[in-house]
């Protein structure tokens, strides 16, 4: 596994000197180079609607479109030879992809950085599936009653192993089994670093974890892209697949607080022909979002819903809609563009070069070293001189890892993104 993620490690550390090399400030960055990645204020107020205008669109570093120029669009793209997509798609951004080749059959918004919701559990049980022993009991606190939104009704005093815990987390979107979970994990803090950690090595750089539940926090996103690649590699994984497709759990009963009870699967396509689990997701700012994936004579789609209402079909409808127009799709006409495996597969941009000053001779000699040291290079007013040569080394290592990892790119016919329907407010 580390030697799996250590490739994008070090990717990552490469084009972060990279950029601070080339920018002069902090506030201005030279052509070419990323801009900083996208952070979560917890600190700031929760945020209460979709943002005015839509999601700012996600990329990658140094801007480049993860997973194919195909993909590098607000609207609807469908790869040629589909059939015609069916009715009744009104969610903001969706995604239906070939979980197996990583075929990206047709997206609208694939990276839009949307409000996530609750199906960023998805992502906080691909971070501690294998980092918590399910054996391992969590005491419920206070805290983990009062939790906002859906619970699964943890109370101070219980005792209730991480295997239930993480039941709870998928099954009933419990916020309370996501909050007693990053308690185990040594708190909230290290639990949204490690989910982020996570991401990005999957090359998810549209997400940015705040929470471990998703409820709203300031520059929390996700994307259906994104959101293709966390529940493609929970169901590769028989500890998570198994978790997904729980039908019911026990949870024990508390000495004077609760009894014993059950609690069931929730996922509403559950009866979906060859389905293979499901997360729902709902906020205010969110609004309802879903993904999902199926499996029919081998060939295994994922599908992911987000930004949308319950009317005239909800997002789970919606996904239902794409898995059954994606599984009519030959295989042979493969996508409009990929899901990557790793961040490993993300193509680094080369930087633009910065002009550097022709030097003026001067009446003033250079200074020399003192004898046995070496002298340094010649100063310069603006600083681009030195930043030029870091950049023809650093930009030669980019240049090396992107002919290594560069992938081709489909053809794809684009159509226009469809007026979007008027909102309707939060249910009471």
């Amino acid at each position: 596994m580390l030697l799996a993620v250590l490739p994008a490690v070090l990717l990552v550390v490469l084009l972060v000197v990279l950029a601070a090399v080339l920018s002069p400030s902090s506030a201005s960055a030279a052509p070419g180079t990323a801009d900083p990645r996208p952070t979560a204020d917890p600190a700031a107020p929760t945020p209460t609607a979709p943002l005015p205008g839509g999601p700012p669109q996600g990329s990658g570093p140094g801007g480049v479109c993860v997973g194919g120029a195909g993909l590098d669009t607000r609207g609807t793209v469908v790869v040629e030879g589909a059939p015609p997509l069916p009715e009744g798609l009104a969610a903001a951004g969706w995604l239906v992809a070939d979980a197996g080749s990583g075929d990206v059959l047709a997206a609208r918004d694939p990276h839009g950085r949307y409000y996530p919701a609750s199906t960023l559990k998805t992502l906080t049980l691909l971070t501690l599936a294998h980092r918590l022993d399910p054996a391992t009991v969590v005491d419920g606190t206070a805290e983990d009653e009062q939790v906002e939104g859906s619970k699964v009704g943890l109370v101070a005093g219980g005792h209730y192993p991480v295997s239930l815990l993480f039941q709870g987390l998928v099954m009933q979107s419990g916020n309370d089994a996501a909050n007693a979970l990053a308690r185990a994990f040594g708190g909230t803090a290290a639990t949204v670093a490690a989910m982020n950690a996570t991401a990005q090595a999957l090359g998810a750089y549209d997400t940015v974890a705040g929470s471990p539940s998703g409820l709203d926090v300031a520059g929390q996103s996700s994307s259906p892209y994104d959101l293709a690649l966390f529940f493609r590699a929970l169901v590769a994984d028989p500890l998570t697949a198994g978790i997904l497709l729980t039908p019911t759990a026990q949870v024990p009963p508390v000495e004077g607080r609760s009894p014993g009870y059950q609690i069931q699967n929730e996922n509403p396509l559950s009866g979906y022909p060859g389905g293979l689990g499901g997360k729902t997701g709902f906020t205010d700012a969110a609004r309802h979002t879903f993904v999902t994936a199926a499996e029919r004579d081998g060939r295994r789609l994922v599908a992911s819903v987000m930004d949308t209402e319950n009317r005239p079909l909800r997002a789970a409808d919606q996904a239902a809609l794409l898995l059954d127009w994606g599984f009519a799709v030959p295989p042979s006409v493969g996508g409009v563009g990929t899901l990557v495996r790793s961040a490993a597969d993300v193509p680094v941009p080369t930087p633009t070069p910065t002009a550097t000053a022709t030097p003026v001779p001067s009446a003033t000699p250079s200074p020399v070293a003192p004898a046995g040291v070496a002298a340094g290079p010649p100063e310069a007013e603006d600083g681009d001189a030195a930043r030029g040569g870091w950049a023809v080394a650093l930009g030669t290592a980019a240049v090396a890892v992107a002919a290594a990892t560069l992938t081709g790119r489909r053809r794809a016919r684009r159509r226009p993104a469809p007026a979007r329907p008027g909102r309707r407010g939060p249910p009471a």
